[in-house]
């Protein structure tokens, strides 16, 4: 294992256990190569590791603001690293097309109903069912609806890799439905397959739920490339 990877483990573990929280100071590069069992110099190129990626904020002097403080948890930072990817890179509407039914698609057939939060889901959905929401907000309710799916997943990252997709997502999806000649009735046929896709996947339906989301990502697709 890497000696960042070493690290981050061992913040997300102490942060798990409520030892640490954002805002925190680590402990000293001595002590923490010392607990880590890791040398002073893969600390300090692990420490720069997780700086880059935004966990963790390191100061020099003195003062509260000194030292190496937590900015973010483990899973937070990577999110904002897969955001600054997304921002500086061309993601085109196929990539989120491909990439929503790689991770949805598993997350539906590794859906295990006693972890999802079905209730935020249904919240979700009450809220899109406003004919008067307009169009741009529809459609972050309906990103975050499906990181929230993806949260019941058996494999937590899948949910991490969603939210931090979720914003792409909206956006692409934004841009293709402006251009639709009737967004309320495409509003209403998506929320016909969201009630459906909930529906599988708390009752435990897991093939037929990853079907339907399938059925779902496609069709949008394919009504809004032209």
């Amino acid at each position: 294992m890497k000696a960042h990877e070493i690290v981050m483990n061992w913040v997300t573990e102490e942060m798990k256990s409520g030892r640490l929280s954002i805002g925190d100071h680590l402990p000293s590069e001595r002590t923490l190569a010392d607990t880590l069992g890791v040398s002073r110099s893969s600390l300090r190129e692990a420490l720069r590791v997780l700086e880059a990626l935004g966990s963790i904020s390191s100061a020099t002097g003195s003062g509260p603001r000194a030292g190496t403080i937590i900015t973010a948890a483990p899973e937070q930072a990577l999110s904002l690293s897969l955001t600054l990817q997304l921002a500086t890179s061309q993601v085109g509407h196929h990539d989120v097309y491909e990439t929503r039914h790689l991770l949805e698609g598993w997350a539906a057939l590794h859906s295990v109903p006693e972890r999802g939060d079905w209730t935020s889901a249904e919240k979700l959905l009450d809220i899109m069912d406003d004919p008067a929401l307009p169009l741009a907000e529809f459609l972050a309710f309906d990103a975050q609806f499906h990181v929230v799916l993806s949260k019941s997943a058996s494999n937590p990252l899948i949910s991490t890799l969603m939210d931090a997709l979720r914003t792409s997502v909206a956006d692409h999806t934004v841009t293709r439905a402006q251009a639709l000649p009737d967004w309320s009735t495409t509003a209403a046929r998506l929320q016909v397959e969201h009630r459906a896709i909930l529906s599988a996947l708390r009752e435990g339906r897991r093939e037929e739920a990853a079907e339907l989301i399938h059925r779902h990502i496609t069709g949008y697709y394919e009504e809004t490339q032209g």
